[in-house]
């Protein structure tokens, strides 16, 4: 097998290449010196140049056309290899390159902008970042019935399209506003009340992370403007952040983001540095994500392990019993930021996204009207108004650094986690015992075996259909939703 020797030997580079350059990434948005923007815009053009050179190189066609998979692992990576080949002989290398040196020069300028809620100061830019994503979405749909907005989100969820993703939202959309009106109309949960010191914050939430299976020996936890996980293999790293006065905002960021990490640090080590050797899309990831921050984290049972975990560490944390504490965690109310957002409202957040930023790639909506729409729609969607731009359109790192067509995965990734969590529950009933205990491994192995280990062995509805037995749906996600309010919200 000549071909796919050196077919893989050369793609075994190219994936080493990326994770240089998203290793870089990660510097960027937690060691870089405020004053190396400009130098790292230029860095990172030339190593997408580099990288784009490469997975465009003729011989990888020529390989392709002769090689044979040794299995179906063999077949899986030549099948993400062709695809990859496929969409990036679309794409002009200086739009790959001037992509990567704006978003990355866009991402600095918004972390300046959002702190001074200067939305002036960032609109030309943002305009910039969607013009290029326009021309590669363009450039990426020639050829297939997908137009701009559905070709860019190929590059999150294989096979995705936003027609699906629509009618989805519309099915979710009226049993999520029944579920929310009937929790704000219900007793506001208690909140925390106390000292919550930034070192003991961070202490805890390593050891819950390490309890949820992150592998500190092959990553690191750091601080971030807005939590995010990279890398994948035997180098992957977490971010958080702190709020003193907010101690779930850290906890359950770390819990987030260590389900993004133990998908990647699960993967069988024998597809290391290949195609398959990472989490198939942003949709399976989110799910591991979403699952292990609410199905796991905030369930009834690990909250009253965590209630005396927290009382330890912090002493009188306002709260009177364990039922308290779990109504806390799970408060349902009124918020602007999608981050914070609890399990009902977060899709109603995302789907806001998903129509503005759908129609500003389309064509439909100007960048230098997206504030206005924004606001209007959320004041429309959830009834009070944006009093700031880092409360509204400036608040997520998404535009500024070109990622048009990954949101609505988040939802997606919810639905997942939803199908995830039944079958989990079904096969492992202990979960509930052993997190009362602090201990969500059951879980968490669960995850690893069905799930994690196989990596982008299957396309993204195969993954779950495989870990499941069924096809994906919205309905195990709704019920939970409904069961778990209507019991915090009677």
């Amino acid at each position: 097998m000549p071909a796919y020797d050196d077919l893989m030997a050369f793609q075994r580079t190219t994936e080493a290449l990326s994770q240089v350059a998203g290793r870089t990434g990660w510097d960027q948005e937690t060691m870089m010196p405020k004053g190396a923007s400009p130098q790292r815009a230029e860095e990172m053009a030339a190593l997408e140049e580099v990288l784009h050179a490469r997975r465009t190189d003729p011989r990888i066609g020529d390989w392709l056309n002769e090689a044979h998979a040794p299995d179906a692992a063999g077949d899986a990576n030549m099948r993400d290899i062709r695809r990859s080949y496929e969409r990036n002989l679309k794409v002009p290398a200086k739009l790959a390159s001037e992509l990567a040196r704006v978003t990355s020069l866009a991402q600095g300028q918004w972390v300046a902008a959002r702190g001074a809620e200067n939305a002036k100061a960032f609109v030309p830019v943002l305009a910039e970042v969607v013009r290029l994503r326009q021309e590669e979405g363009a450039a990426l749909a020639q050829g297939t019935e997908r137009d701009a907005y559905d070709a860019l989100m190929q590059d999150y969820e294989p096979g995705g399209n936003a027609a699906d993703m629509a009618a989805m939202f519309d099915r979710m959309r009226p049993r999520l506003r029944t579920i929310r009106d009937r929790a704000l109309a219900g007793k506001p949960a208690p909140k925390l009340t106390g000292n919550f010191p930034r070192a003991q914050q961070l202490a805890l939430s390593e050891e819950v992370a390490a309890a949820f299976g992150y592998d500190m020996t092959r990553g690191r936890m750091d601080l971030a403007a807005h939590p995010f996980s990279s890398g994948s293999g035997l180098d992957v790293r977490i971010t958080t952040r702190v709020d003193e006065a907010d101690p779930f905002n850290c906890l359950f960021s770390t819990v987030h983001e260590v389900g993004h990490a133990a998908y990647e640090q699960g993967v069988d080590p024998g597809h290391l540095m290949t195609p398959i050797g990472r989490g198939v899309s942003m949709g399976v990831h989110e799910s591991q994500s979403r699952s292990y921050e609410n199905q796991m984290a905030r369930s009834e049972a690990y909250c009253g392990w965590l209630y005396g975990r927290m009382r330890d560490v912090f002493g009188d944390i306002g709260v009177a019993s364990e039922r308290q504490f779990y109504r806390a965690v799970n408060s349902v109310g009124s918020g602007h930021i999608r981050t914070e957002a609890d399990e009902v409202n977060y899709n109603l957040h995302i789907m806001l996204r998903f129509d503005l930023e759908r129609a500003a790639i389309l064509g439909d909506l100007a960048v230098e009207d997206l504030e206005t729409a924004w606001n209007d729609r959320f004041l429309a969607d959830f009834g009070f108004a944006v009093d700031k731009p880092s409360n509204g359109f400036m608040q997520d790192v998404h535009w500024s650094v070109g990622l048009m067509g990954y949101f609505p995965t988040y939802s997606l990734g919810n639905l997942f986690a939803g199908c995830l969590m039944a079958a989990a529950r079904r096969d492992e009933p202990g979960i509930d015992e052993a997190l009362s205990k602090g201990d969500p491994s059951p879980a968490t192995g669960w995850m690893r075996k069905n799930l994690q280990v196989f990596g982008a062995l299957r396309d993204p509805s195969e993954t779950i259909r495989h870990a499941t037995g069924d096809d994906p749906s919205a309905e195990p996600l709704l019920s939970y939703l409904e069961a778990k309010f209507g019991d915090l919200y009677p």
